[in-house]
């Protein structure tokens, strides 16, 4: 259980059963990790809007964002968000366990297209440490095609994951999967 009060699924009313209708629609269920926002409808909406915009990117792949989830949260210790995004990664975008494994201790050997690495590799960089990054890393990933757009969503997609690694971590969210 985690250590603040949630909506369970059962007895969700209002927004909340709105949006976890939705979720469960989307996953089949409402995960733990979603029902601990739930102690604010606000924050749930916020995430939840959050998601369905990634999941709808025109460029960010559904593979390179679970890579940048897993790894991000590799680096916060965050258990429950790096087994979530192995799953999806071997179960939805069909990467081997070892692939994960190699991922995992090599980012730059991630089974993605080289655009992508650069820009998994660019936004494990900003996480680990924001003042490291420079105009050359941009330049280098609009070399790579990516927009301006894409870089600042590809970056604002694993911040979210520090924080959201913060708040399962802190409220000690168990895996249900």
């Amino acid at each position: 259980m985690p250590l603040i009060h949630t909506v369970p699924p059962a007895q969700a009313e209002g927004q909340v059963k709105e949006i976890y209708d939705q979720v469960a629609a989307a996953f089949g269920n409402v995960p733990t990790a979603m029902q601990i926002y739930s102690a604010s409808p606000v924050h749930l909406a916020a995430h939840w809007h959050s998601i369905g915009y990634y999941m709808q990117h025109p460029n960010l792949s559904f593979a390179l964002l679970a890579m940048v989830r897993m790894l991000v949260s590799q680096n916060t210790n965050c258990d429950y968000c790096v087994g979530f995004n192995e799953g999806l990664l071997i179960n939805h975008a069909g990467f081997t366990p070892e692939q994960i494994s190699a991922s995992k201790t090599n980012p730059a050997q991630a089974p993605l297209p080289a655009k992508d690495v650069a820009m998994l590799l660019f936004v494990l960089k900003a996480t680990r440490n924001s003042i490291s990054t420079t105009a050359a890393d941009i330049d280098a990933l609009r070399d790579h095609g990516w927009t301006d757009s894409d870089i600042l969503d590809a970056l604002s997609h694993g911040a979210q994951m520090l924080a959201g690694d913060t708040i399962l971590n802190a409220f000690k969210v168990e895996r249900d999967f």
